[in-house]
């Protein structure tokens, strides 16, 4: 699903200079290995709407083999239309009432033993999804219950009655992601504000959340101190975990790629994320929100 885009500037700390295609530390083998093939046999038998197939992600084959796989729920159609998402955008089905049992089958049929739920916009329901959120949930839990699990949540556009329903089933990672820098929220998340997610972030922590979670997409067009301001807003609000990553076009009618982000600047918000004090920072050109999401327990 993802594109590249054939001419892109690469930032260094002294000189911009302009690459035709992906640079070489974004290619990557696709995924192999009996546990990858019998796992994606089971996706596709039951038809799951996995991030992970949908998304393109790179690190599909080493999660899996891993034991971790990242599951979307409440359908594969999102009401809101950001820049940067290769989900489809407009009206939803219906809720399929079945979904939370059978999220919660698949996972034990395919041996995740760290599960991701994320899910599509629902702001076209009157709890935005909510119920459905905490009923998959507690059907995991019971059908799979040595399963850890992190939900990737949307913002329910700051109703705290709807984050409520996450935190009465206490996950034990939950996450929201900022994507982008404050100065770039409005053109790449369009229906999303910033301050407003760093206030579910906020929100769930205070509210007793032991591990919470976000991530950042760059070369969009995002400075350095603006991504850095944006690590500090996240530690201001007690985020343990963040994942940084290089933003890839799904297509030609999403945002362009505005720079392709060096090794060494990943490696540089690293330690700066560390030195602000986070208890883990994954930053690098291919890293997506659920990489390595097991190790986020620790």
């Amino acid at each position: 699903m993802e594109t590249a885009v054939l001419e892109n500037k690469t930032t260094t700390d002294n000189k911009t200079t302009t690459r035709t295609g992906k640079p070489k530390w974004l290619r990557v083998k696709l995924p192999t290995g009996k546990k990858y093939r019998n796992l994606r046999k089971l996706v596709d038998k039951y038809d799951l709407h996995t991030i992970c197939t949908s998304g393109s992600c790179p690190n599909m084959g080493e999660c899996w083999g891993e034991g971790t796989a990242t599951f979307m729920i409440l359908g594969n159609v999102c009401t809101r239309s950001c820049g940067f998402c290769g989900v489809k955008t407009g009206r939803p089905e219906d809720i399929e009432w079945d979904e939370p049992e059978k999220v919660a089958r698949s996972i034990k049929i395919m041996g995740v033993k760290h599960a991701v739920v994320t899910s599509v916009d629902r702001d076209d329901l009157k709890d935005m999804g909510s119920i459905i959120w905490a009923e998959t949930v507690n059907a995991i839990r019971r059908m799979n219950p040595q399963t850890t699990l992190e939900t990737l949540i949307p913002d329910f556009q700051g109703n705290t009655r709807n984050i409520d329903r996450i935190i009465e089933v206490s996950p034990e990672v939950v996450s929201h992601n900022m994507e982008t820098v404050k100065r770039l929220t409005r053109e790449v998340r369009i229906q999303a504000k910033y301050d407003r997610s760093l206030e579910v972030l906020r929100y769930l922590k205070a509210q007793g959340i032991r591990r919470t979670k976000s991530g950042i997409m760059l070369g969009l067009g995002e400075k350095e101190e603006e991504v850095i301001q944006t690590l500090k807003d996240l530690r201001s609000v007690d985020v343990d975990v963040v994942t940084i990553g290089q933003y890839l076009q799904p297509s030609k009618q999403h945002l362009p790629v505005q720079e392709f982000i060096t090794p060494e600047q990943f490696k540089k918000y690293e330690e700066i994320g560390k030195e602000l004090g986070f208890r883990h920072v994954e930053s690098s050109a291919l890293v997506r929100s659920s990489y390595k999401a097991h190790k986020h327990l620790e």
